[in-house]
């Protein structure tokens, strides 16, 4: 099986930064995309960012400019940078990974973290 596992949040003022780490463990061939998505309270889930195995990424309206995704294909692990966060920003912030298990197969799967709580006050 495979296993995401985030880590990095926490409660900070407005203005701060914040560095949140997902790294995936278990049966993995390749990772593609990796993504961040956060819900808060009473909205759906969103897309924050995300970084395919290529290079690109993609950001969010909302934190262009103050957010940047990285990745470690060798630690197959990614990272979200949030600089000068906003109480908007509150919310339950989830990795997602879409990843190839073995060699022989071609066929991808989703996976999701458990989610970090990240609240921004003001």
């Amino acid at each position: 099986q495979v296993q995401l596992v985030e880590s990095g949040g926490g409660l900070v003022q407005a203005g701060e930064s914040l560095r949140l780490s997902c790294a995936a463990s278990g049966s993995i061939f390749r990772i593609y995309t990796m993504g961040w998505y956060r819900q808060a309270p009473g909205n759906e889930r969103e897309l924050v960012a995300t970084s395919t195995r290529d290079g690109t990424t993609n950001y969010a309206d909302s934190v262009k400019g103050r957010f940047t995704i990285s990745r470690d294909n060798a630690k197959n692990t990614v990272y979200l940078q949030m600089n000068s966060l906003k109480p908007e920003d509150t919310a339950v912030y989830y990795c997602s990974m879409t990843l190839q298990r073995i060699l022989l197969s071609k066929t991808t799967y989703d996976y999701w973290g458990q989610g970090t709580q990240v609240t921004v006050s003001s």
